[in-house]
């Protein structure tokens, strides 16, 4: 079984489990490296995060580690990961997480499950892929936020996101980073993600933002910043 550590978190992942690209990374310590970036920058002590699309519990842990195990909700949608991020956490003491099982999406009745396609070396997995398919629930992206009340929210859920933003978010948001997929869906789908952050009084971050990563900062003044971030900050 092969073991790795990045940015002092531990990881080992069952044999076959990733292609060779993915160990490579995971050897060099390129894997997720911008996700890890986001998340240094975004967690704070005390605060609550929602991660959809947690992996191999890579983030997950590093969320866990800046603010509380307790306060880090992780949602993973492939069956195939749920043992490896709840091993890969408990390796690094941090078994407090609350991890459930589901495609986050938007608003979906009680009890809808969908399709879910597993890809080979797990990154690619999705809602409209191809390859072997497992039913899997569908956990609405708005029951999370209002039952988390999130700080932050990190979102990788291979296109799933086109789904989420109908709707204000009710819930004290700081930061939101996610991986957009603009072959997935138009130009215009990602207008009206940036409006509805727009719309929740959220700008564009240029700290967490890179290539395909797309952050998003609240605005605020320097009396209700966190340290250092006031308006004018650098």
């Amino acid at each position: 079984m092969p073991e790795f550590r990045l940015n002092g978190v531990r990881l080992s992942l069952p044999q076959g489990l990733a292609t060779p690209a993915i160990l490579g990374k995971l050897a060099d310590g390129t894997y997720e490296a911008d996700e890890a970036r986001a998340a240094d920058r975004c967690v704070r002590e005390g605060f609550r995060v929602l991660e959809l699309g947690a992996g191999v519990g890579y983030v997950t842990a590093l969320c866990a580690q800046r603010t509380d195990p307790a306060n880090v909700l992780a949602v993973e949608a492939n069956p195939d990961l749920l043992p490896v991020i709840e091993a890969n956490l408990a390796r690094n003491g941090l078994s407090g997480v609350s991890l459930v099982h589901g495609a986050a999406t938007g608003p979906v009745e009680e009890g809808a499950t969908a399709r879910f396609v597993v890809s080979e070396g797990f990154t690619g997995s999705s809602l409209d892929g191809k390859g072997r398919a497992v039913e899997v629930p569908l956990v609405s992206v708005h029951d999370l936020i209002r039952a988390h009340k999130p700080h932050v929210v990190l979102m990788d859920v291979e296109g799933a996101e086109a789904d989420m933003f109908g709707r204000p978010w009710k819930c004290p948001l700081r930061f939101c980073v996610m991986e957009i997929h603009p072959k997935k869906y138009p130009p215009r789908t990602i207008k009206r993600i940036v409006d509805f952050m727009s719309a929740m009084d959220m700008t564009y971050d240029p700290v967490t933002s890179r290539g395909k990563i797309l952050g998003f900062r609240k605005v605020w003044g320097a009396a209700d910043a966190p340290e250092g971030e006031g308006e004018g900050a650098d």
